[in-house]
């Protein structure tokens, strides 16, 4: 019993303390104290062996797709490339369809494998000039950003994203896995999430909401908000969009070409290398310093994949409390479908976490074996496991989301944190659903 309380009592407060903006490692480390006391574990063997086997395995793994992830979206970011796409997205589709050209953006960004974070502050001011001329309230953008950084092209067949990797690790599978129901979930997350993201924005101008920046946003100024942002519309010296796109094309690519030939893992890594010299190479008249980007990159890693390593770590500490064996047989046991028990365990660890990989990272190497033993179609369980990463993962202390909230727009949670539960994590939930159905229905 008390090692059920203390189970709960920890994951409630790692979200408490990261919702508090508490840096996560830190969080992690306090929450996994309190798991292990309460669960009776040996403090000593549960930070020094458990915490530190989960921690120190998931860097082993995975640090070096975070490292070229992350210098590919430096590279990216550097040359001004990303800007280039956003900006001819952005003047493609207009300022009346301002809410689809800031999520085509960010998907076109991410699905081509650039980071999360190097998106979000890149489509920022484009995002704040269409919204501005198309008069859309301010406090959807964080939605828009959120919608089409994390949600369809994380989990659709063919993402180099880290979280269509991890399950390749655990079912023997490529990033392809899934057929046509992953990329029938894709497309349905992505036209009616864009739909019902633009419904939400008609029916705030309906209410009498008009744009207007937050005070706390980079572009506000008490004297100059205007000129600040007409600022951003000015036309830029900016890298031709066709090769500003055409790195992400070969990233994609190649990643799923030799991914039938080699590891999934190896294949990002070669695909990755490839997109970075592309780059480098297509837009060379914009390259300001090689070895910076790779300096600041390689910086950007590390910090991304020690915050994911620390909840893994936790992870890592419940899965030896006896509380956790309970939730696990609960989930191999429960009624229904046999791909719900897995997506079920994958949405709970993921939202609990606030992590899509790092949920990933717990969840996989406990379930996959057992669903795996009853012999599931392993596509099917990639993509589903897939699918679960990307819903409750976007509950309110997901790292991207206070990022993208707070310090990219300037805004508030109370402000427009509701638009984002609405496409980021209830209608994940509902593709889950729908795929889990179509799965049984046609592969089970």
């Amino acid at each position: 019993m008390l090692s059920m309380i203390g189970l709960f009592v920890a994951l409630g407060l790692l979200i408490f303390l990261t919702m508090r903006g508490i840096n996560i490692i830190v969080a992690a480390l306090l929450c996994s104290i309190v798991l292990a006391i309460t669960g009776g574990l040996n403090l000593n063997t549960a930070m020094a062996g458990y915490y530190m086997d989960g921690f120190t395995g998931y860097f082993a793994n995975w640090f070096l797709i975070f490292l070229l992830g992350a210098i590919f979206g430096k590279v990216m970011q550097d040359t001004k490339s990303a800007e280039s796409i956003a900006d001819w997205v952005s003047r493609t589709m207009g300022p009346q369809w301002a809410v689809f050209a800031v999520v085509g953006a960010c998907a076109i960004m991410t699905y081509g494998g650039v980071s999360l974070f190097v998106v979000g502050f890149t489509v920022y001011p484009i995002a704040v000039s269409l919204f501005r001329l198309a008069n859309y309230p301010h406090r959807f953008i964080p939605a828009a950003l959120v919608f089409g950084s994390i949600s369809f092209t994380m989990t659709s067949p063919g993402s180099p994203e880290i979280q269509n990797l991890i399950p390749t690790e655990f079912f023997g599978t490529t990033p392809t896995a899934g057929g046509w129901v992953g990329v029938f979930t894709g497309v349905f997350i992505a036209t009616v999430g864009g739909l019902w993201l633009r419904l939400l924005v008609r029916k705030a101008i309906a209410n009498g909401e008009v744009f207007e920046l937050p005070k706390s946003s980079p572009f506000y100024s008490a004297d100059k908000a205007e000129d600040e942002i007409a600022a951003t519309t000015e036309k830029k010296n900016l890298p031709n969009p066709f090769f500003a796109i055409l790195p992400l094309v070969i990233v994609i690519a190649v990643l799923n070409i030799l991914s039938f030939y080699m590891p999934p893992k190896t294949a990002a890594l070669v695909a990755l290398i490839l997109g970075i010299l592309a780059v480098w190479g297509f837009n060379y008249k914009f390259v300001q310093e090689y070895w910076q980007s790779l300096a600041v990159g390689t910086q950007n890693s590390l910090v991304a994949i020690a915050n994911t390593c620390a909840v893994v770590g936790f992870g890592s500490v419940a899965a030896q409390v006896s509380a956790f064996d309970t939730f696990i047989n609960a989930l191999v046991n429960i009624s229904g479908p046999p791909l719900l028990g897995l997506a079920i365990g994958v949405t709970i660890i993921c939202g609990l976490t606030g992590s899509a990989s790092g949920g990933l990272g717990i969840a996989l190497p406990l379930l996959a074996p057992i669903y795996l033993a009853k012999g599931i179609d392993p596509g099917s369980m990639h993509r589903v496991s897939a699918l679960a990463s990307g819903g409750l993962d976007s509950l309110p202390h997901n790292g991207y989301v206070v990022t993208t909230v707070r310090a990219i727009c300037g805004e508030t949670h109370k402000r427009a944190y509701l638009p984002i539960f609405c496409v980021s994590v209830i209608l994940p939930t509902i593709a889950l659903i729908l795929a889990i159905v179509l799965y049984s229905l046609f592969y089970i």
